[in-house]
């Protein structure tokens, strides 16, 4: 097999985790924000006057997932260790993103919601796309 084919094998091997990835970590983010809800959290926050509408939290998490598969597929890249240097990423970026639910001046159930929907999709995406990139440095 040349370079080229395992490059795109490569790929294609990162963006189908990634993708599916994403696919169950917008399912997993949306029903504990509908279980959430329906234990009476209301994800109303102050300032804004409005409650974030159950879609908001599969569009904001495939959104972000995304903007994650395009980091490894970045490290894959340029970094001598991928997988490592993503997993520093990932978690880094996810606690900065902890910052606005704690700083909204929403309820306390909200908040600790927020905060658990933040890293419902965490646990998905940095394990799925650090196994991969850790096989695509195998091969």
């Amino acid at each position: 097999m040349n370079d080229t084919a395992v490059g795109a094998g490569r790929r294609r091997g990162l963006l189908g985790t990634g993708l599916l990835a994403t696919l169950a970590a917008v399912v997993a983010t949306t029903l504990a924000a509908a279980l959430a809800q329906a234990m009476g959290v209301d994800f109303e926050i102050p300032d804004g006057g409005e409650a974030i509408p159950l879609p908001g939290f599969a569009v904001v998490t495939g959104f972000f997932s995304v903007v994650g598969i395009v980091i490894a597929a970045a490290l894959r890249r340029w970094s001598a260790r991928p997988a490592e240097r993503f997993v520093w990423t990932a978690v880094s970026l996810t606690v900065v993103s902890l910052v606005p639910p704690l700083l909204s001046g929403a309820n306390t159930a909200a908040v600790t919601a927020l905060v658990a929907l933040h890293l419902v999709p965490a646990a998905v995406i940095i394990p799925a796309l650090a196994r991969s990139l850790r096989a695509a440095g195998r091969r």
